[in-house]
């Protein structure tokens, strides 16, 4: 189930390449952690699941490596079991790129603030349920709706491949204990853009983004 919000989660993935689907399920199962860290990828497993060759499955594995959430040689391909360092890098690019889109879109329009404020009464009926795939399924999503305002696709593909590299070192038991704050932190940061106040919403979404 995990797998399936997360990659649900996104962008929409209608008419994706073989490549980008190869993908996902990588990054699903990293994130989720079923892969291990320093396991080995199983290729033949991969290609048989998905019904793909061998080009797709090398291209995902390629953009996964650059994401550094992989190790990749001519031999085998791992899951990384040291990548606090492109953890810290990514978080540093999230937050900078994050709160600069706030703060640029800080006067939405009243639909795209029903949506935001739908999204978190969502996550509200997931917290109580205890859904922790559902919630981080729906945390994706309210952030990848402040992108879609922003409308600049390259800078929400950077967030996201920054997001899951974070996203790859919290277990299920730490985003549970983190559910109801996040929750609060994105009413926080809705409330700033319905007051269209710029400073307010890059504050809260720094605030929010440096307890993730």
């Amino acid at each position: 189930m995990f797998q399936s919000a997360v990659a649900s989660s996104g962008f929409p993935r209608r008419g994706v390449s073989k490549a980008v689907l190869v993908y996902d399920d990588l990054r699903a199962r990293i994130i989720s952690l079923d892969l291990k860290p320093g396991s080995r990828i199983d290729k033949v497993e991969i290609c048989e699941r998905l019904g793909v060759s061998r080009q797709p499955l090398a291209e995902a594995v390629a953009r996964l490596a650059g994401e550094r959430m992989i190790e990749s040689s001519r031999r085998r391909d791992v899951r990384r079991e040291d990548f606090a360092g492109a953890v810290a890098e990514a978080a540093f690019v999230r937050r900078g790129l994050e709160t600069a889109t706030v703060a640029a879109i800080a006067r939405p329009s009243r639909r795209n603030l029903q949506r935001l404020d739908r999204a978190l009464t969502y996550q509200t009926t997931a917290v109580k349920a205890k859904d922790v795939e559902e919630f981080y399924a729906l945390d994706v999503r309210f952030h990848t709706m402040l992108f879609d305002r922003l409308a600049m696709r390259r800078v929400a593909e950077v967030v996201e491949a920054s997001r899951a590299q974070s996203s790859a070192l919290a277990a299920s038991c730490c985003r549970r204990r983190r559910n109801q704050a996040t929750l609060r932190e994105h009413r926080v940061i809705l409330s700033a853009l319905e007051e269209h106040d710029p400073a307010a919403a890059a504050a809260a979404m720094g605030a929010h983004l440096d307890q993730a």
